[in-house]
């Protein structure tokens, strides 16, 4: 099922701590709670294309589980690889044939992908990737599941934001594990 043209959203759908944290100092999210409860999947089938920076596409772009995985992981795995990915670089200039790499005019490049007929895009990050869009006020959806955890440091999802972002609250989701997901809308979309 395609959206109209022109109506596709640019989603940021993240887990954070309640600290404000996307990673542990480390890099680590074993912290990361993938509740049935959230429907996950149910997200993936509503978008066809995934935004990355270098650094996660490097990392998770072409992850893939061990084969002692659960098979519900393995099946969450396939169905992200099967999106159409986006890297989003200032030094590389490419990857593998299996992502588009964007090195200049971000606006530009963004606007074209959700003028295009098509499902929803997940911006799914790096730090840095997700601090651009919000500044070039790309972000349509912010979709934040925060997990009932304090790290105490790591990298945090807002970091050197330059101007105030205003935004709707549109709905709040509490599951059993003790997440709460909070789904707000860009004011300026």
């Amino acid at each position: 099922m395609s959206n109209e043209v022109g109506t596709r959203k640019i989603i940021l759908d993240l887990a954070v701590t309640l600290d404000g944290f996307i990673e542990g100092k480390n890099g680590e999210i074993d912290w990361c709670i993938m509740d049935p409860e959230m429907e996950f999947t149910k997200f993936l089938n509503q978008i066809d294309t995934i935004l990355y920076g270098r650094k996660s596409y490097e990392s998770w772009g072409q992850y893939i589980p061990t084969t002692k995985a659960p098979d519900d992981e393995k099946e969450m795995w396939e169905l992200i690889h099967s999106k159409e990915k986006y890297v989003f670089s200032r030094t590389q200039k490419g990857f593998d044939n299996k992502a588009i790499c964007i090195n200049e005019k971000i606006p530009e490049e963004v606007n074209k992908l959700k003028s295009n007929p098509g499902k929803d895009i997940w911006l799914y990050g790096g730090a840095s990737l997700i601090t651009t869009f919000i500044d070039l006020g790309l972000v349509d959806e912010y979709r934040l599941s925060v997990h009932p955890v304090v790290l105490g440091e790591g990298r945090p999802l807002f970091i050197d934001i330059k101007q105030r972002m205003n935004l709707n609250l549109i709905n709040t989701k509490t599951f059993s594990s003790g997440v709460v997901q909070l789904i707000y809308r860009s004011n300026s979309n």
